[in-house]
């Protein structure tokens, strides 16, 4: 299986030179499902994985912009359509510097498998930018986003390609894009997610992302008999996600004690409590400050800025049980790994999409631990996302407990989808082979019933 999974790996590289975030979503993929090609030849004879690596389309175009100055800015945006063997391509848009066709290409990949699994009609896409929207004032970030629609706009729409936020885009950005499609198409449809209430948004959405990771570090938990009660909990990131990760977490009786930003991160051993979220809520939502100034308000909390000579992050060495990744991809290493399973963490969400690099992933699998990925733990943004469409489909909002029992409804069902598939493949406990092929079947088949396409 080895050779023949680095022969296929081979040809991905060779045809996606400098990609190197595309190539390790792929072959942690691919690695996974391979015995599902022995057992089903089919899959084979259809060319289905050589197929569910290219995308459909990619969509590349030029961002030019006025500052506040009066100067023009040329950004770069994108739009991967990966697959829609199964619905209309959903995924964020993400704003940031780093944005290149590598990185948007593994994480519509990844959202082709993480939208399959939330049992909701959805195919896979990602977009963005490598535009910047830190420091840049309300009316910078308008004008971007006017522009950037204007192109974007052609090319997306309710049955065909319905966008989202991810990092960098919020709801001032999703405003703007949303106000921008509706001026030009003429049409007021669902075709972005992520939208304000008053305007067709879904109640939990902002929510949904952290709150499907902890629901389904619950699920894990539960395969043991064991709960959140008294549970201490590493947390990365302070966007949405980390936030209501947080927030979650609270309500279950457990202890979160880290947060972090691009600067550094704060370990605060007395834990961040309801009042100190929602210092940090109003830090990060509303001032769009830094983590550092909640140090500086809380004194049982420590400030360590970043320090680009450390091979490790030291967020993952402090004593705990449980780990949500959910700031970035690649944020665990091998070092990191292993300081977390020293320190007593046995139990993993990914927030983020894939935060954890393979040598990461295998020594979670080896040392036996809950270890809950990124397509299968943070889908519930996207089931939400999801929910949303719905919504719009139908004219009408649910109120925020029926959509937060959705999503528990969801998450429970991925939890179980990927337990099944372990199973049945000889894998049980993996959750990363269990969410891959439970992902991948349904979207392979989806593509056989629907001929050469």
């Amino acid at each position: 299986m080895a050779q023949n999974v680095a022969a296929f790996m081979e040809n991905v590289i060779a045809k996606n030179p400098a990609q190197p975030e595309f190539h390790q979503a792929v072959q942690e993929v691919v690695e996974t499902i391979w015995p599902v090609l022995d057992k089903r030849p089919e899959y084979r004879t259809h060319k289905i994985l050589e197929r569910i690596v290219e995308p459909e389309r990619v969509l590349m175009f030029r961002v030019p912009w006025l500052d506040d100055k009066g100067e023009v800015q040329v950004n770069r945006g994108f739009r991967i359509e990966m697959n829609s063997a199964i619905g209309p391509y959903k995924g964020g848009l993400r704003f940031h510097p780093s944005v290149n066709l590598g990185i948007l290409k593994f994480l519509a990949f990844e959202q082709v498998f993480k939208n399959s699994l939330t049992t909701l009609p959805m195919g896979g896409g990602k977009g963005g930018s490598d535009f910047d929207p830190k420091g840049k004032s309300d009316a910078e970030v308008m004008r971007f986003c006017q522009s950037f629609m204007t192109e974007l706009c052609r090319h997306i729409g309710q049955f065909t390609d319905v966008p989202a936020g991810d990092i960098g885009v919020g709801g001032r950005e999703i405003g703007f894009l949303f106000g921008q499609y509706k001026r030009i198409r003429n049409e007021f449809v669902g075709v972005l997610t992520g939208k304000g209430l008053n305007w067709g948004g879904s109640l939990i959405r902002p929510e949904a992302t952290g709150y499907g990771a902890v629901y389904f570090a619950a699920e894990m938990l539960a395969t043991r008999g064991d709960n959140f009660e008294g549970k201490t909990a590493l947390v990365s990131g302070s966007g949405n996600v980390a936030q209501y990760t947080i927030e979650k977490l609270l309500d279950l009786g457990a202890k979160p004690v880290t947060c972090s930003d691009s600067s550094g991160y704060i370990y605060d051993e007395a834990g961040i409590d309801r009042e100190k979220l929602a210092f940090l809520m109003e830090l990060k939502n509303v001032k769009r400050g830094r983590v550092k100034e909640y140090a500086e308000k809380y004194s049982s909390a420590v400030y360590t800025p970043v320090d680009p000579n450390l091979d490790y992050n030291p967020l993952w060495d402090h004593k705990a049980d449980a780990a949500f990744p959910s700031a970035t991809q690649n944020e665990i290493n091998g070092k990191d790994a292993a300081n977390l399973l020293k320190n007593g963490v046995f139990v993993i969400s990914e927030g983020a999409n894939m935060p954890t690099t393979l040598d990461g992933i295998n020594q979670f699998l080896e040392a036996g631990i809950l270890y809950g990925p990124g397509k299968a733990a943070n889908a519930g943004g996207v089931a939400v996302s999801g929910l949303e469409m719905s919504q719009n489909s139908l004219r009408l909002s649910w109120t925020r407990e029926e959509v937060d029992q959705r999503l528990q409804g969801i998450m429970k069902s991925i939890h179980q989808a990927s337990v099944d598939a372990s199973k049945e493949f000889g894998m049980e406990g993996n959750y990363v082979a269990g969410a891959n092929i439970a992902g991948f079947l349904k979207v392979a088949d989806s593509m056989i019933d629907q001929g050469l396409v």
